[in-house]
């Protein structure tokens, strides 16, 4: 059950902040603790955390992942790369032509004409019905295809179409995410440095997240990921001090509990994670969380229930939805804290 609440009107944010006058560590940053929210800037961070605390960040850069592609009947197919898979099969959500949904009258078989003289071949469902395993023809890495053929992936409720940098965070080094990991894009490197100065500690993890599923509302699928060694061992050396481990992030949260041992231990880790965290398997290492707004019924929210428990996450969102907060990736921004 996720929780209950109704999306207020013009609440969905555009275009990107720097497009509507403010900076990027100038959207509005709610913060939860237990009993307390309050209304700050993104900007306010440092201030709200300890020396000795940990901000994990995921330096996975975002791919520019839509393609326009065409059905063998000539109607417009819009392809979204959600990631390629180790055999160098795509996985892909093929959207109506409205690009209003997944079209899921697509069969196996099927084919799809792509920029550049490739066609991709539908081999079937991957682990959801609005997914496909996909073979390019001739044989070719969606990452190096993508940058010259794709765009950013972007939903309706955009103003319009925005250029790849604006889908990067200020830490992105490896490209490979279909979608912004959008938590993270407030950050400023002043404001990385403003946390550094203050004691807190920023350590880097790879998560990189496919295509979303904001009609179907369907949980994450494996995604591919990576925990240094280092972060690691910083996030087992802050809990036993005592100080707090802030994923940004729900991909961050996922990667990090992925590495987790039942006992909350953590070792390097890397490969495939089909982790869905929720009520029902809360975090473990992970005990606050620099969000986005999540619209309802998202299965993320299960996920921040994991981490800041159902109470605090339907305050926040109460509060959000009162004073009118603006969501998605270029909207503002939740703390959740201890």
């Amino acid at each position: 059950m996720t929780i209950p609440f109704t999306l207020p009107p013009d609440s969905e944010a555009g275009r990107p902040p720097e497009r509507r006058g403010l900076p990027r560590d100038g959207v509005r940053l709610l913060v939860a603790r237990p009993g307390v929210v309050q209304h700050r800037r993104f900007h306010d961070l440092p201030e709200l955390l300890e020396p000795g605390d940990l901000v994990v960040v995921n330096t996975s850069a975002t791919l520019p992942a839509a393609l326009d592609a065409l059905r063998d009947n000539g109607k417009p197919a819009p392809v979204h790369v959600s990631t390629a898979l180790d055999d160098g099969d795509w996985v892909v959500e093929v959207r109506l032509s409205d690009a209003s949904g997944p079209d899921l009258s697509l069969r196996p078989g099927d084919q799809l004409r792509l920029p550049g003289d490739v066609t991709l071949t539908l081999l079937g469902h991957h682990l959801s019905a609005r997914l496909w395993r996909a073979a390019a023809s001739p044989r070719v890495s969606a990452r190096s295809y993508l940058p010259r053929y794709g765009r950013p992936i972007g939903y309706g409720y955009l103003a319009g179409r925005f250029p790849l940098r604006d889908y990067q965070t200020v830490y992105a080094t490896e490209p490979g995410s279909a979608e912004m990991a959008s938590a993270g894009r407030p950050f400023t490197e002043p404001l990385l440095v403003r946390l550094m100065a203050r004691g807190v500690i920023v350590a880097p993890i790879v998560l990189h997240a496919g295509v979303s599923s904001p009609e179907l509302h369907e949980p994450p699928t494996a995604e591919r990921f990576a925990v240094p060694a280092a972060t690691a061992r910083l996030v087992d050396v802050v809990r036993a001090a005592g100080q707090r481990v802030v994923a940004v992030g729900t991909t961050v949260v996922r990667a990090l509990e992925s590495a987790a041992g039942p006992d909350g231990s953590m070792r390097a880790a890397s490969g495939w994670t089909e982790l869905v965290l929720g009520p029902d398997r809360p975090a473990r290492v992970v005990g606050g969380l620099v969000t986005g707004l999540h619209a309802p019924e998202a299965s993320h929210l299960l996920l921040l229930e994991a981490v800041a428990g159902r109470p605090l996450v339907e305050a926040a969102y109460e509060a959000a939805v009162r004073q009118r907060y603006l969501w998605h990736e270029f909207g503002d921004s939740t703390v959740f804290l201890p």
